[in-house]
């Protein structure tokens, strides 16, 4: 199921980024220390109270004379908001109200969206004297923060949860495997889709950004059930100039939050991008099965050593997920685009693949037996017990004396153990530690 999508709005300059990484709990940048993930991005997971959204953090929106910006901008602001399940409109208390504020204002009132209005940069909260001007956007009651110092945030986030869609809660489809196909804009996503399917069923255009929505479409093959997901393409953002296809990313991150298994597309001819690794990141971090679609093969000039030159270097620049299968297919010619399929299945049943307890203490004990974990002066790693708390991703709690002891390192080295014996390939797989004494 989809997170919520809560879009940050506001001219430039009014603490935009400040309040997003103020929610997302620090500077994106730092988050994850993951080898190989590029971090700049403009989206983030977020928590409060219990609910879970994908907070969007947008560009300034500068309302200039000129009629061709303008008309791009007001274009950014609705396609921010019609994406958005909630809306934060930030306001700069100190700049005032400004004539560019009243301009989106109107639009997301008339998008019908819910909206929290935030006066940022607040200095004297006992003053509100200050944000009584903003009472003239008609977006309710402002809530007064300052992004910067995290005052009154607490505020604005239990008025943004109350306005969160309410979950859900529909059980995923058992016999149905659901298949994100993602990617930059014009790397064949939608010819990929059409040649799976044996019909036209998606527009392909040479144009990047043609597909703007998230289509899905089922069918069967084989006597089992699928569901794909064509996705809008993600471009980098300094590239961005279509503005439809910068909020296209929203409808991606849907696809994949939603999905079984995410087939990443690679144009052949261009290699792997930063953008390619922003994209793959976070389905690495979403926890999904993912397998690596080198795309437009039948353009690239081939030697009898070309595929495995290709294959090192996707692996090289795409290092932090290892496990992803990869294959090189030709949507235009179909070459090797039915393995796909063959490989989305074996990918949707190792991503949900379960260990006994008693078959992965064995392999651990036996794992620490063979390379027993370093010792942190006169003190070393202890593994008291180990059981397996999850599927899609694979999850594994590992009971220890001191969850401080356990370096990276070694951690890998348990998850190789782990794939030796058990594969799970194409699948991340997550680890939480538990302090936990021999007497226990």
């Amino acid at each position: 199921m989809s997170k919520p999508i809560v879009a940050i709005l506001g001219r430039p300059n009014v603490g935009k980024s400040t309040l997003f990484n103020r929610i997302v709990g620090g500077r994106v940048a730092i988050v994850e220390d993951t080898p190989g993930v590029t971090r700049d991005r403009l989206y983030m997971d977020a928590e409060w109270s219990g609910r879970h959204f994908t907070l969007v953090d947008t560009g300034g929106l500068d309302f200039q004379e000129d009629s061709e910006i303008t008309s791009h901008v007001r274009t950014q602001v609705e396609l921010a908001i019609r994406e958005a399940d909630v809306v934060l409109f930030v306001v700069d208390a100190r700049a005032g109200l400004n004539p560019d504020d009243l301009e989106v204002a109107s639009v997301v009132r008339r998008a019908h969206k819910p909206a929290v209005l935030v006066v940022n940069k607040v200095e004297n909260f006992d003053s509100p004297e200050k944000i009584y001007d903003f009472f003239q956007l008609g977006l309710g009651d402002p809530v007064p923060v300052s992004a910067a110092e995290g005052l009154n945030t607490g505020d604005m986030l239990d008025r943004l949860v109350e306005l969160l869609p309410p979950d859900q809660g529909v059980a995923d489809s058992p016999d149905i495997i659901k298949i994100a196909v993602i990617g930059r804009p014009n790397v064949g996503k939608s010819s990929l889709v059409n040649s799976l399917l044996g019909e036209e069923r998606v527009i392909v255009s040479n144009i990047p950004g043609t597909t703007r929505d998230a289509i899905d479409t089922t069918f069967e093959r084989d006597g089992k059930n699928y569901m794909l997901i064509d996705t809008a393409g993600i471009r980098r953002r300094s590239r961005v100039e279509r503005t439809t296809e910068k909020y296209s990313v929203i409808r991606s991150l849907r696809a994949i939050d939603r999905c079984d298994v995410v087939l990443v597309v690679i144009d052949a001819v261009e290699g792997v991008t930063e953008q390619d690794k922003r994209i793959a990141g976070y389905a690495h971090e979403a926890g999904k099965g993912s397998i690596l679609v080198v795309n437009k093969w039948d353009l690239v000039e081939k030697d009898d050593k070309t595929m495995k030159r290709y294959s090192d270097k996707v692996r090289q620049e795409l290092a932090f997920m290892p496990y992803a299968p990869l294959i090189f297919t030709s949507a235009l010619t179909g070459k090797r685009v039915l393995k796909v399929l063959e490989l989305v299945d074996f990918v949707a049943e190792k991503h949900a693949t379960r260990v006994s307890t008693a078959n992965l203490n064995t392999l651990i004990r036996e794992a620490t037996q063979q390379n027993p974990p370093p010792a942190d002066k006169t003190r070393r790693l202890k593994i008291l017990y180990a059981t397996q708390s999850g599927v899609k991703p694979p999850r594994f709690v590992l009971f220890v004396n001191d969850p401080e002891l356990l370096h990276f390192s070694y951690q890998r080295y348990l998850e190789n153990q782990i794939r030796s014996a058990y594969g799970f390939e194409g699948t991340p797989l997550r680890f939480s530690l538990r302090r936990r004494s021999k007497e226990e």
